[in-house]
This record gives C-alpha cells, sequence and structure tokens, in this order.
C-alpha cells in the first residue's frame, strides 16, 4: 500500500503515517517574504526532528505555508502542530522585528486554527476492498 521508502518502524511497529498541514496568518495578512519562508523551514525541521517527525515537503506563500510530515504514531498531531506554530511564531516575531508590527495587540503569528489531512497509500475504496476480501476463518 504504501511505498517501501516511506515505511518506518519502530520499536513494536511499522508505520507510514503522512499528514499535509496548513497554517495561515492571524487575520490573513500578507506578511512573508522568501527570506521569511526560508527560516521557517529551519525552525520548522528542528522542532520536527525534536518530535521524531520528518518533514518532508515545506512550501508557503505571503499568508500561509503547506508542510507534509511523516510522524510516529506516538506523536499526537495537535501536539506537533501546537509546537510548530508556538515555536515559530517566537522566533520569527524576535529575528524579524518588522513582522512584530501586524500583530501589535494579538502578539500571534498564526491563526489558532489549522488544516490537517491525512495523505498517501491507497484510495479509502481500495483498503476498504482489500479489508472485505480478507479469507475470514469458518
Amino acid at each position: 500500500m504504501a511505498d517501501t521508502e516511506d515505511v518506518r518502524t519502530g520499536r513494536h511497529c511499522v508505520f507510514a503515517l503522512h499528514a499535509h498541514l496548513v497554517f495561515v496568518t492571524k487575520y490573513r495578512h500578507g506578511v512573508f517574504t522568501d527570506r521569511h519562508l526560508t527560516r521557517m523551514e529551519e525552525i520548522m525541521r528542528a522542532v520536527c526532528e525534536n518530535f521524531s517527525v520528518e518533514l518532508v515537503e515545506f512550501n508557503g506563500e505571503r499568508d500561509h505555508v503547506h508542510l507534509m510530515v511523516n510522524f510516529p504514531p506516538t506523536v499526537a498531531v495537535s501536539r506537533l502542530v501546537n509546537s510548530l506554530k508556538g515555536v515559530s511564531s517566537r522566533r520569527l516575531r524576535q529575528e524579524f522585528p518588522e513582522l512584530v508590527e501586524h500583530y501589535w495587540r494579538a502578539q500571534r503569528l498564526w491563526s489558532g486554527s489549522y488544516y490537517a489531512g491525512s495523505v498517501g497509500g491507497a484510495p479509502l475504496s481500495v483498503v476498504r476492498q482489500y479489508i472485505e476480501d480478507q479469507r475470514r476463518p469458518a
């Protein structure tokens, strides 16, 4: 079902868990430049490493970013997102003072919401059919 290169192993499990994450800026302000996004990717890679998560892909536009992560089953996506948004917001506001002027009242870079979707593997219909076709003992 998953490419063998995407399959990872843990102490007692084999897994291929991928998620597509999208974060938007507070008030959807278009504040990012290439310089901001380059530094943000470095920060987010470091956060992912602390969680034993692989940041597979990263890109963004002026008001949002997309990430694809490969994560172990021991990591709660909500905890990962909380750390990614919190650390990147704090560090970017420290390193790029010009970002602070857009968020003088909120003291946050990111909107409180986010998108997380599972990706990869076979389509649901294929998995459903595979499970239905198992030879159940009589």
